[in-house]
């Protein structure tokens, strides 16, 4: 068994029971033809204290721009597993080294319905810290740790509203608070959390727009 801190034993221990239903309301349909990928969910113990890491994706993408997400992305041949794949796309994205990684577990495929993606997350320990930053700033605005007790605070918990209609949980994370964490990632984390009984009582009224810039609309 993997040793981990304190703080993250109930997480650690919560992946042996979890299932994809408790993380989201979409799961791969039996006859399903997508596309596999997986994403990196790696605690770590930084300067602030516990935290996740994340990546901003560039703000001129054609998909997802600024999109606050876990290091990842497909699942090539080449790649032995999920579990390799999203250590692979951490080491090219982040520059992260594998080598200090301890992988917990592989929580449950999860479907993304729009763009037909299977994703399985990727649990890990961050037992000895790398560098990390911006490897091709094409792809990477940013790469962020973000501490585990703000992502907690109910004051940085809101309800994130798509032109769609779409809306669902979200964060505000940040230096100053004011980038906006949602989608699949913010839920995976919002489900993991309240799977383990972390999250904090918060005001669902508290809504935001998301900014023209992660819409793909263009302020020239």
């Amino acid at each position: 068994m993997n040793e981990v801190p304190e703080w993250l034993v109930a997480i650690r221990d919560a992946a042996r029971t979890i299932t994809g239903k408790d993380l989201t309301a979409f799961l791969p349909p039996e006859d399903s033809d997508a596309r596999s990928g997986a994403v990196l969910m790696l605690f770590g113990e930084g300067e602030h204290g516990p935290d996740l890491l994340l990546t901003e994706r560039a703000h001129d993408m054609r998909s997802h721009p600024g999109q606050v997400s876990f290091p990842g992305g497909s699942v090539d041949e080449t790649d032995e597993s999920p579990v390799a794949a999203a250590l692979r796309e951490a080491e090219e994205e982040v520059g992260l080294d594998p080598a200090g990684v301890d992988v917990l577990a592989a929580l449950p495929e999860l479907w993304l319905p729009p763009s037909n993606f299977a994703v399985t997350p990727v649990l890990a320990w961050w037992r000895e810290e790398s560098p990390v930053g911006v490897v091709d700033p094409r792809e990477v605005h940013a790469v962020l740790r973000v501490p585990i007790e703000e992502l907690l605070d109910p004051a940085h918990r809101i309800m994130v509203t798509h032109p769609s209609g779409y809306s669902s949980p979200g964060f505000l994370i940040g230096e100053s608070k004011d980038l906006i964490l949602w989608g699949f990632t913010a839920g995976l984390i919002n489900r993991l959390f309240d799977y383990v009984g972390l999250t904090r009582e918060w005001d669902t009224s508290a809504t935001r727009s998301l900014p023209d810039y992660m819409l793909g609309i263009r302020q020239d």
